[in-house]
C-alpha cells in the first residue's frame, strides 16, 4: 500500500507518494488546496492507501504556525469522512527552505521556478515523505 503526503497551503498544497512497496518516495502533483479534498478521497478511491502524512507548521521557536489551525480543520474534515485512511502529522519545519535548495541544486532555472509556483510544495511534499520514511528505520 502507498503512503501520501501533503505540504498543505493556503492556497497550493503539494502532494507525494510512495511506490506500493514504501520504497521511494516521489512528487506526485500540485493541487488549489480548495480542490484538495476531492483529489485526495478520488485518488484513495483507485489506489491502496495506507495512511496520509501531513506537514504540521511549526515555527523554529516551537509555536504552532499560521497555518496549523487550517491544516487541523482539513484533518478533522478527513478523519470524519475517510477513517480508513488515517492522516498522521509530521514535522515540516525547513521543508520549504529544503525544497528551495533541492530545487536550486537541482539546477532548474530561475525561469521555471518562477512560472511553476506549485514546484517547491510538490518537492516539500517529497521532503516530508522521505523524512517520515527515514524516521520509521
Amino acid at each position: 500500500m502507498r503512503v501520501l503526503s501533503i505540504d498543505y497551503g493556503k492556497k497550493r498544497t503539494g502532494v507525494a507518494v510512495t511506490d506500493p512497496l514504501q520504497m521511494i518516495a516521489n512528487g506526485l502533483t500540485t493541487v488549489p488546496t480548495a480542490s484538495l479534498f476531492d483529489f485526495l478521497k478520488d485518488y484513495v478511491s483507485k489506489e491502496k492507501v495506507e495512511r496520509i502524512i501531513i506537514g504540521k507548521p511549526m515555527q523554529p521557536n516551537g509555536q504552532p504556525s499560521e497555518n496549523l489551525e487550517r491544516v487541523q480543520a482539513f484533518v478533522k474534515r478527513w478523519g470524519k469522512a475517510c477513517p480508513a485512511v488515517p492522516i498522521e502529522y509530521y514535522n515540516e519545519i525547513f521543508t520549504s527552505v529544503m525544497a528551495h535548495r533541492v530545487i536550486i541544486d537541482g539546477g532548474i532555472r530561475k525561469k521555471r521556478r518562477q512560472e511553476d509556483k506549485g514546484l517547491v510544495d510538490k518537492v516539500s511534499a517529497t521532503i516530508i515523505l522521505e523524512s517520515w520514511m527515514q524516521s520509521r528505520k
